[in-house]
């Protein structure tokens, strides 16, 4: 289970359009990534290994829909 999740817009240079820093534990282990305009993830910090990788993806675009596009 994902805890502690958080996100943070920012502006992508790259880009130009917004895009979001996002944070969680899962298991006792950080994580950091970047959530793409496109609904690309890129791991920063502690990539989740291939059996956990689908479905923290997942889980990842679930919240952000929730939080950001539901609003």
């Amino acid at each position: 289970m994902i805890s502690h999740f958080t996100y943070k817009p920012f502006l992508s240079a790259e880009s130009r359009r917004r895009e979001y820093l996002f944070s969680f534990f899962f298991k006792g282990k950080a994580y950091k990534g970047i959530y793409r305009y496109n609904g690309a993830i890129e791991w920063l910090e502690g990539k989740p290994e291939g059996q956990h990788i689908n479905n923290l993806q997942s889980k990842i675009h679930e919240l952000m829909l929730f939080h950001e596009y539901d609003n």
